[in-house]
Order: structure tokens, then sequence, then C-alpha cells
């Protein structure tokens, strides 16, 4: 089987389009390219489906690799038949590759082996055939030598009919089949840690379908078990599995039969269920990583492409109580321009000089919004700044901490502010949160935004490499200043990396701001694959081409020129006019493909368009402070904080987030919370739950 056949079964996608998938990406293309430059090859196809066409192609080499090495490591024992061969060759399911390999792999000392070399294989093959009627006969012609008995004998024989029945891959399947449908996913409290495990006490004495367990509830149950306080089993219909072996392997009703059952019955308590139980409990958690995964991903997508501010001069702050409040001021280009430390909160309770020095500093510095951090003594904060009288109208903003911290003390963050300390590095990252969130989340590793459930419970290498996936599909998608951007942020363009992101703002320092996209073949080290791949996602403002600061392509200024040359206009009069654009018609321009010429259109019309909404301030309820001032059927305004499989957490404007249960977010049944409902997203909510012994609140959406 070919991959692009491999691939097509799995999602539908046709095999010429495959094909062209992975010619471009065996030539170096990156995904985000092949999605926005390649769609005539690939018939228009978006990033998630290039991504899993890709994947599935990984699976494919691993699978026939495997098929390789099985097949040379059986004919190495000379036991390689053209059957065998054949099936191995057109088995793609590693499980049952490996089924296929187990009676062949090269075993530790077992039972069966100890019982063959004492020559009670022919006793075996005896009973398997169940013709003979005087069972204890035929074993007693095997006593001798270590088998002193003729029940030695039978039970060294049923070791290696245990051994048979274990290795028969037709039972394998279909009892690999039972444990991935009907299986029952049990979890008991170790007797010693009820203390310790409270925490997991709905897991206490709890079954499930193994198959329709969330995946939240799975890794709850997987991170105590490996805690050691609960012990987690896989249970299944022993009688269904027994009624299987019987019309397997037993043929009659005699002495024979009896053993093969006893043998049987071993075979599957002994071999075939703690094999079948760590497969099942792996691929659940292989389901339930990825599932996990996603939503981590999908929220860092939603995370990433928040509303940015924009150039604007940004007072952040970075509150506290004892320690005080961190104040930095920043420029349009987040360069930092001076920082305070006031102590509006207990125990100083300098309230009113902190307010004088936050009005004198907007004053100075000419600042058009406030960020405030929402950690500790947010809201207190955002009570205060919101009853300064400003010169001028100041927009107060409350910004996610997520990850500031890890920031402050990274090597970045010494990098960029060698001179300040963590607390000043930390207020920075708000203010330029608010001011540009991808620019700024990109230094940051994405594991440490919050913004995922159970992320320490999953595949760590799955989880960097969908997170990365997810920020350089991001910074693609917006389009990057080459002229402003961090080398940080540069690297994640396709085509790029760290190394020449740090070359072209070398170059950049030494040579001043670049003119034209062209100019970017200057670049030590960035050849003409590298400028293919990352040309189309960099951005030049007021540079030489009008197309520079744009999504087009500079493999496709050609086109673009014929085309304004055909209709007697200049570059300047399509930028931003529908009106000409619209009249525009693809038959016209038979040499430009249908998608190219959509894209073009719609490119010109907002050349350098960002493709993120526009930030709006959120109103918290005044009245409303801690979680004392909240009662049942109270009506709030809120800020989803995190989307998860079983809900999303929403910020009210106090310290405790609360919780909108997927069963309180829509009218009709929902399956996926982020169907309905998105990170950032501003909701009105109802309160219907207050648990305050354990600082929980219950939300309803309305």
């Amino acid at each position: 089987m070919k991959a692009a056949q491999f691939i097509n079964k799995q999602l539908g996608i046709r095999e010429n389009q495959i094909d062209a998938v992975l010619r471009l990406i065996n030539d170096g293309a990156t995904t985000p390219f092949i999605a926005r430059y390649r769609k005539e090859a690939t018939g228009g196809l978006d990033e998630v489906q290039i991504g899993d066409i890709r994947d599935i192609s990984n699976q494919f080499d691993q699978v026939t690799k495997r098929q390789e090495t099985t097949i040379k490591a059986i004919e190495e024992q000379d036991q390689l038949t053209d059957e065998l061969k054949q099936k191995i060759k057109s088995t793609y399911d590693q499980n049952e590759l490996e089924d296929l390999y187990l009676p062949f792999k090269k075993k530790r000392q077992t039972r069966a082996e100890k019982a063959r070399k004492n020559g009670l294989e022919g006793l075996a093959k005896i009973i398997m055939a169940q013709n003979n009627q005087d069972i204890i006969g035929a074993a007693q012609r095997f006593v001798k030598g270590d088998i002193k008995t003729a029940e030695n004998a039978l039970q060294g024989a049923r070791d290696i009919i245990a051994e048979w029945v274990n290795e028969n891959t037709a039972l394998r399947a279909k009892v690999r089949h039972m444990y991935q449908q009907y299986s029952t996913l049990q979890s008991k409290v170790v007797g010693t840690k009820k203390e310790e495990a409270n925490k997991y006490k709905d897991y206490f004495d709890f079954k499930q379908s193994l198959k329709k367990c969330p995946s939240y509830r799975f890794l709850a149950i997987h991170r105590a078990a490996d805690e050691g306080l609960l012990r987690v089993k896989v249970l299944v219909d022993e009688d269904r599995i027994f009624n299987l072996c019987d019309r397997f392997f037993v043929k009659g009703n005699n002495e024979a039969a009896d053993q093969v059952q006893e043998a049987y019955e071993d075979a599957y308590k002994r071999l075939i269920h703690p094999s079948m139980e760590n497969e099942a409990l792996s691929e659940k958690k292989k389901e339930a990583d990825f599932s996990a995964i996603k939503v981590f991903a999908d929220n860092l997508r939603q995370l990433l492409l928040a509303p940015p501010l924009g150039k604007k001069r940004i007072l952040a702050i970075d509150p506290g109580y004892r320690t005080g409040c961190k104040i930095v001021c920043i420029d349009e280009s987040g360069d930092l321009l001076t920082n305070e430390t006031i102590y509006p909160h207990p125990p100083q309770k300098e309230t009113s000089r902190a307010k004088s020095k936050i009005s004198q500093l907007v004053q100075a510095y000419d600042i058009d919004a406030i960020a405030i951090g929402n950690g500790t003594a947010s809201r207190e904060t955002e009570y205060i700044v919101k009853r300064i009288h400003f010169d001028r109208d100041v927009q107060v903003f409350v910004v996610s901490e997520d990850g500031a911290s890890v920031y402050s003390a990274s090597k970045i963050g010494r990098e960029e502010f060698p001179q300040y300390d963590v607390t000043v590095r930390g207020a920075v990252s708000i203010g330029r949160r608010l001011m540009d969130p991808l620019a700024e989340l990109v230094k940051i590793d994405p594991k440490s935004i919050g913004v995922g459930q159970y992320q320490h419970e999953v595949n760590q290498q799955l989880l960097k490499e969908s997170l990365d996936e997810v920020v350089v599909s991001c910074v693609n998608q917006v389009g990057v200043n080459v002229n402003t951007a961090s080398s940080y942020l540069l690297s994640y363009v396709s085509g790029l990396g760290p190394a020449l992101a740090g070359s072209i703002v070398e170059y950049r320092k030494k040579n001043g701001p670049f003119q034209s996209r062209t100019e970017l073949k200057k670049v030590p080290r960035l050849g003409d694959k590298a400028f293919e791949q990352c040309a189309g996602f960099l951005r030049i403002q007021g540079g030489k081409n009008l197309l520079d600061n744009s999504a087009v392509h500079p493999e496709s200024y050609a086109v673009v020129k014929k085309m304004t040359k055909q209709v007697g206009k200049e570059l300047s009069d399509f930028i931003g006019n529908g009106e000409i654009l619209d009249s525009l018609k693809r038959k016209d321009f038979p040499y430009v493909d249908e998608f190219l010429f959509n894209d073009l259109i719609k490119e010109l019309k907002k050349p350098g368009r960002d493709p993120r909404k526009q930030i709006k301030v959120l109103e918290f309820d005044s009245t409303v402070k801690t979680i004392e001032d909240l009662h049942v059927e109270k009506t709030l305004n809120g800020i989803v904080t995190n989307v998860t499989d079983f809900g999303a957490f929403v910020n009210i404007g106090i310290k405790q987030n609360g919780l909108i249960h997927k069963s309180n977010l829509a009218d009709s049944y929902v399956e996926h919370p982020s169907d309905h409902i998105k990170l950032h997203e501003h909701v009105t909510v109802e309160v219907i739950q207050i648990d305050v012994a354990r600082n929980r609140i219950g939300l309803k959406r309305i």
C-alpha cells in the first residue's frame, strides 16, 4: 500500500491532493506556506488537513519500518513463510502487527519454554487434537527426568497450550475488540491513603465504561493512580471471553477438552488479560492525551489571536499587597520608559499617594491605556485606578498574568532587561501583552500560559509539538512587521527559525530598516528556499512596493502587475479599492488560477489586514468584590479565562473564577464546550451555586 492510499482511508482526502502535500513537505515547505500559497496544488486544503496528512504519513512510515524489522527478525529464525510475509506486509495496525510477531519474539524463560525443554510439546499436541480418551495414560508416557508425575506432565502441556492460545492472532483481535468496546474502568482508593487522596474522592469507588470515560476524568484517575492513591483496573465479562475461547479451541466433550478449557482460562488470566488491560489503558491514555492537547491548542490559538490594543503608550501595573504594586510605563514600541512602586493597599495603605503617582505618570508619559494584571489585589487596584480623574481619556484593562512570572525569570527576560529585577520585567510583560498578545506570548513556553487541563499528565513531546505548531500557525496568520519584530517573534515565521531570525535582526541593526522584501535575500544564510517560505508572511510598512505590506507573495507580483496593466490601472488604484476589485472577473485573466485570483482580490481589498478582532473593555459589577458578595440568581458580566472538556472558567471580577459546566452552556446538549464558547469571550452569567468553604462558584450562561 502506498502512503497516499493509507492516508486516504483515514481522511477521505483524494490521493492526488495527498501526493501533492507530501511532495511539498519533502521539498521543505511548511504547513502555513502550503496552506496559503500552494492551494492550486493541494486543491485548497487547509492547515488542519495538511497537518493531518503529515502526521498520518509519519504513522505510515513507522508502521512500514516495523513491518520490515518484523520480517527480518522472523527471517533470521528461518521461520518466514510467503503467507506470513504477505500477512505482515498487509497489516497496518501496530497492535495487530505485534500480535503476528508475538510467537517469534525472543522470550525469557517462560513456563511453556520450560515445558518444551522437558519434552512435553508432543503431549500438548495430543491434548489439542482432543481425540485421545485416556489423557492420564497419554500423560504417563511423558513421565521422565524432571517430570515426576502425570499431573506434572499435564501441567506442562497446559502451559504450552496457554502460550498457543495467547499467541493466536484471530483470538487476540476479537478479545481486543471486547476491551475497546465493552470494558469497564474501575478505580478504588488505596485503603491507607484515603485522607491524602481526598481531592479524588469522586473516584474512591468508581466504575464507568472505558470507551465512554471523558478524557478529563480518565486523566484525573490516571494522575491519582500514578501518585499511588488509586488502584485502577479494566474489567470485562470473562464469560463472554471464555465462550469465545470455547468456540476457538474446544472440539468435543472429553477429558482432553477439559484440559484445553483449563489451559485457555489460565492463558486469559495470566497472559491475555494483563496484556490487553495494559493495551486498553495505554490506548485510552493516548486518546485522552489527544483530546486534552486539542483543548489546550484551541485555547492557545484563541489566546494568541486575542484582540491587540495596538501601538499605544501603556502604564502597566503588577498588583500586590505587602510588597506593593509595580508600575511601568512603556512606549508605542514596548520599550520601558520608567518604573515605580506604589503601596495603595494594606498594610501601608498609601492610597492617595498611589493615585497621585499614577495620575502624574499618565500625564508625564502621554499614557493611552492602563493594563492591570489579574493576580493578587487585581480587583482592588482596578477599583482605585477607575476612581482617578485623568486629564485625558484613558481606558483601563485587566490583563491575564499567566506566564508573566515565567517570562520575567527567563533568559529572554534577562536579555531584554538585564538591569531590572523580575518585578519590573513582569509588569512590562503585562503591558506588552495588552499592546500585542501574540508578540509577547511567543516569548513564553506555551505550557506556562495556563489555558489547558491536566497538562502535566499528557505526553509532553506531543504537547510541545502541538503547541509550537499553534504558535507558528498564529504568527503566520497575522503576519509580522520585519522592521519591528523581535527575534523571538520572527523565529516562528515560516522558513526561518532562531538562527535566521537572529540574522535578520542583526542585519536590521547594521543596515537600518528593510526597504523591500527583496532585500531579505541579502541577510546572511537566508537562501532562496527560506525566502520563498517566509517572504509572504513578512510585512514592510512604507516600503518601495505597496505589495510588500500585504500577504501577496513576491512570486505573484508579476501576476498583479500584468492584471493592473490589462485593465489600464496602476497598482495604487487597486489597493483598497473594493469597487474596482469587485468588477474584475476571473474569466478575463486565464493566466491566473482560481485560488490565486480569489486570494489576490481579497488581499488587495485590505492589504496587510490584521485578522484579530478589536479589543473591548469589560466592566465588572462594582458591588461584587469577594465571593461573600455573591448570591444565587445574581447576574454578572465575565470574561472566559479557560475552556476545558467539562466547561468554561469565567473571571467575574473577584479572586475566584466561576465555572459554567457544559450542561449550563446551552439549552441543547453540549458535547464539546469549545463549540459554544471561546477564550476571552465576554459573557453574561447567572450564579447558580456558591460553595464558600471550597471557593467554588457555579454559573449558568444567559
